[in-house]
């Protein structure tokens, strides 16, 4: 059995994660501004909707943090994790809406020990472990919160009919924000791969890129069409992701330990795809993103024409948003992202098969190096079965297996 080795954390990496924990912060922060400028102002529905979409991503996230956490409460390795525990605070912490900030401290606590060159305390696999829950934590209550809530900033704007250039920023940075998140996951999926297939700037900038530009005319598309026919954004919102749920149960999904806490990933994983693709399965995953991309692109469009159609007639709204030039410009920024897209896969993407993905033989043995590398059986009997891995070990190599495949 190979040993574990210890975590070395850089100065980028200590200070990316500080800045991470601050910006959770401070999108907390912002949120609750959000929230007093629409009271302040008498705009109850709107506040109505962004309570709900802050409080159903809460409630999600902290659901998923203390399942995670229910199966290995007497194998946590952090000091703040066992400090918790011992006092039996970790179910109130997430009771109080606070296992994010919880996993949180716990990243600051290995990098911090990492940085200051205190190597036995912890051995990369802790620390990749604790990060790819952090990570996909993220991921959900990017498109859980930070989505919606940008479909619904951008539905107030195209309501109103005014376009400011200060406005615009921010609805932009908010998009690329999103479409960091996306990267951040996928930097951590690429942990799992040796040294020298690490994700580089180049390759960074396109995926953000690619990302970016299928993300805006989908979450454009969704605000207009919400701006002009608001109840029936709930009806589309779930008749889609209905579908969504069903296609991932399709793929046979395996990422939770309990059966029936499988269909919450499920419907995760369809609240993701009403935005973005995100591979959950290994068989096929090529011909289900084109099919993904193809349905998305038909649906985006359908709500363009929707929204084209209702407004056409709206001398008020052409001042700012004329459809004639709007939906040329998002399909165009669509069919652009698409082709970064293959350029990605095409020439930047590592892949590889199911067989080059080493089994771990303990949930220990996960580590950098046990991502990819050809298994050669030269033993002349077979080797014995091997205990299977359970808890983030299992997660990680699952979603490892669907992300390179």
């Amino acid at each position: 059995m190979e040993e574990d080795f210890p975590f070395h954390s850089t100065l980028f990496d200590y200070l990316l994660t500080l800045l991470g924990l601050f910006l959770y912060l401070l999108d907390v922060c912002l949120d609750i501004w959000t929230a007093v400028s629409f009271y302040q102002d008498g705009a109850y529905g709107y506040l109505a909707v962004l309570i709900f979409l802050l409080l159903g991503s809460s409630v999600l996230l902290q659901v998923f943090s203390w399942l995670w956490y229910s199966d290995v409460l007497d194998k946590l390795e952090t000091g703040v994790e066992k400090c918790v525990n011992r006092h039996r605070l970790i179910k109130p912490v997430h009771v109080l809406q606070l296992g994010v900030c919880f996993r949180y401290a716990g990243v600051v606590e290995i990098s911090t020990y990492s940085f200051l060159r205190q190597t036995d305390h912890f051995s990369e696999n802790v620390a990749l472990s604790l990060n790819f829950d952090l990570q996909m934590l993220r991921l959900i209550e990017t498109f859980s919160e930070s989505a919606p809530q940008l479909t619904l900033m951008i539905s107030i704007i195209a309501h109103r009919g005014n376009l400011e250039l200060i406005t615009g920023i921010k609805t932009l940075v908010s998009a690329a924000a999103i479409a960091s998140s996306i990267v951040a996951y996928h930097r951590c999926m690429r942990a799992f791969l040796p040294e020298q297939r690490q994700l580089g700037w180049t390759s960074s900038f396109v995926y953000f890129l690619w990302n970016l530009l299928l993300i805006i005319p989908r979450v454009t598309a969704l605000a207009f069409f919400f701006s002009v026919l608001p109840c029936y954004i709930i009806a589309h919102f779930l008749s889609v992701w209905m579908l969504l749920v069903l296609g991932a149960w399709s793929q046979k999904t395996d990422f939770m330990e309990n059966q029936y806490w499988e269909w919450l990933y499920r419907a995760a994983v369809g609240l993701i795809w009403y935005f973005s693709w995100l591979n959950v399965a290994k068989e096929r995953s090529k011909e289900k993103s084109i099919v993904y991309y193809v349905i998305m692109g038909l649906d985006t469009m359908v709500l363009l024409g929707l929204w084209c159609w209702m407004v056409v007639d709206q001398a008020g709204c052409l001042n700012t948003f004329d459809p004639y030039i709007v939906i040329p410009v998002l399909l165009g920024l669509y069919i652009f992202g698409i082709g970064l897209r293959m350029i990605y896969y095409r020439w930047l993407h590592p892949k590889c098969l199911e067989s080059e993905i080493a089994e771990p033989h303990k949930p220990e043995d996960m580590g950098r190096e046990a991502a990819c590398y050809m298994v050669e059986d030269t033993s002349p009997e077979p080797a014995p079965p091997t205990q299977p891995i359970t808890g983030v070990h299992k997660r990680t190599r699952t979603m490892a297996v669907n992300f390179f495949s």
